[in-house]
């Protein structure tokens, strides 16, 4: 993730929208029982951490595959090994800056 979206990502005062779920009933109360044990303050911030979390894993996941689907489709092309290693090595470099 670039450094720009995950300054984005950590602001705590970033714009928030309502939604409405429906779970059951034992679920919600074990979030509330499991809540203050994981320091958060209620069950609902301990949602969207949860969901935060598999979504960062599944964001990952996609740009992961995607990357080896480029990579697939250069080296078809004869785009040598090295030609890609360059320029995947240059693009790790900008977004770690």
């Amino acid at each position: 993730m670039k450094i720009e979206a995950l300054k984005k990502r950590l602001d705590r005062n970033r714009p928030m929208t309502s939604v409405t779920i429906r779970m059951p009933e034992d679920v919600i109360e074990d979030l509330k029982r499991v809540a203050p044990l994981l320091g958060f303050s209620g069950y609902q911030p301990l949602i969207r951490a949860y969901v935060g979390q598999g979504l960062r894993v599944d964001l990952e996941r996609l740009e992961s595959e995607t990357v080896t689907a480029l990579v697939n489709s250069l080296k078809r092309r004869g785009v040598s090994d090295a030609v890609i290693e360059e320029a995947l090595g240059e693009v790790a470099h900008a977004t770690s800056d």
